[in-house]
């Protein structure tokens, strides 16, 4: 047996080396991920294969267990969906067996804020019997696909989970990667994990009922991909703002398959999947964008605040000389043309003499671990990450943000 001896972590011996018995030896090894995007419409249309092809395609010999999570807006929105789960399931019954009745969950940020949701989806997913290999099919938007993949990925250490966004915003960004998780302590995402899906299926057809409001929020994070990444996307959506503020629904197909094949990139190739270190490109404008949802109680939708914080962090770039004012004005004309707002009276509120918005800044640092990094703009398509935020700098563009929308 191997002995340790007590030492006073205040004298000399408390070196590193002193914490590792001298005997050691430390194994590394790497674990690859893959799971395919599809892009279709009729994914439940009896006749289309994608889902059954996504669930099976690795053990096509057996069937596989299947379990359903319903977003409840969606189902509202559209009363049929309970009857093409079925039939799809039935269509492909020797690939696919259904177990118990679909889980309905409340949609939008209700499904994030209540964890009796998740504990209610932790005993059907018992009740169904699911073993690791069985599937979650998680249909809805983002915060659905958040909280049920939560769920799914605290059973049994993990069940398999295939994702059918319905949301411009869940098609475009959250739905195609890696996170899921529910709010906690005032906190968006306080807990969750980081748990890559089984597949995802982008279905087209699932955004005919969505609102028109909540299709423009969605564009918001492909003007973030476009600002962080892709200068062409950003003219390509400038070119189609007028089909696009009104969800047409070919120039948003192709709003979608780019921003979402951008977003894989930035996974893939990105060098930090699963958020080690402190740079976060693709959560430009979040800082406040975050703390906005919270003091508006969820009134602002996520791309609503987002369209907001990315102009805000790009007048502060532009305030420091980073970006250009000309660049500045296409990103403000640009969120203008889509129907994004640009200003809530929540920006001015203040704690004592401080804007309340400005706690964003250390709600941030905390999720980065103590060590801020915040995403700037030095041009449309070209970023830089900064660690420090001058807060009086941060008002001036609040200021500005103020003025241009006319408030008092």
């Amino acid at each position: 047996m191997r002995r340790f001896e007590r030492f006073d972590l205040g004298s000399a011996a408390g070196k590193m080396s002193d914490f590792v018995p001298t005997n050691h030896h430390i194994e590394r090894f790497s674990v690859d991920f893959e799971y395919p995007v599809a892009f279709v419409r009729g994914a439940l249309e009896p006749a289309e294969r994608t889902l059954a092809w996504a669930i099976a395609r690795r053990e096509p010999e057996r069937r596989h267990p299947v379990f359903v999570v319903l977003d409840g807006g969606l189902a509202f929105a559209r009363p049929e969906l309970y009857d093409e789960v079925t039939r799809s399931c039935a269509a492909h019954a020797a690939t696919l067996e259904l177990r118990g009745e679909p889980f309905v969950m409340p949609g939008g940020e209700q499904a994030k804020n209540d964890p009796a949701l998740v504990a209610a989806l932790h005993a059907e997913l018992a009740r169904a019997r699911l073993d690791r290999h069985a599937s979650v099919v998680i249909i809805g938007g983002g915060a659905v696909l958040d909280a049920a993949g939560y769920a799914a990925a605290t059973a049994h250490r993990g069940l398999r989970t295939v994702r059918l966004p319905s949301t411009v915003l869940a098609q475009c960004d959250g739905g195609v990667g890696v996170k899921n998780g529910i709010n906690g302590f005032a906190a968006k995402n306080f807990v969750g994990t980081f748990a890559p899906p089984f597949a995802v299926i982008d279905d087209f057809d699932m955004l005919t009922t969505l609102p028109l409001r909540d299709a423009r929020a969605g564009m918001a994070e492909a003007v973030k991909v476009a600002l962080v990444h892709e200068p062409s996307l950003f003219v390509w959506l400038e070119e189609n703002a007028a089909a696009l503020s009104e969800a047409d629904p070919e120039p948003l197909a192709t709003l979608i398959r780019r921003c979402a094949g951008l977003h894989l990139a930035h996974i893939s190739g990105g060098g930090d999947p699963f958020e080690l270190g402190s740079a976060r490109p693709l959560d430009y404008g979040h800082w406040s964008a975050h703390k906005l949802e919270i003091m508006t109680g969820h009134a602002l939708r996520h791309g609503e605040a987002v369209a907001i914080g990315m102009l805000l962090d790009a007048r502060y770039a532009e305030q420091r000389g980073l970006l250009p004012s000309a660049d500045l004005e296409r990103i403000e004309n640009l969120l203008l043309a889509l129907g994004l707002p640009l200003y809530h009276p929540a920006l001015a509120e203040r704690r004592g003499e401080k804007l309340a918005v400005l706690s964003g800044l250390e709600d941030f640092r905390e999720h980065l671990g103590g060590a801020l990094s915040i995403t700037l703009l030095e041009g449309i398509g070209r970023a830089r990450e900064v660690g420090d935020i001058d807060t009086r700098g941060v008002e001036d563009a609040i200021g500005w943000l103020i003025d241009r929308a006319g408030e008092p």
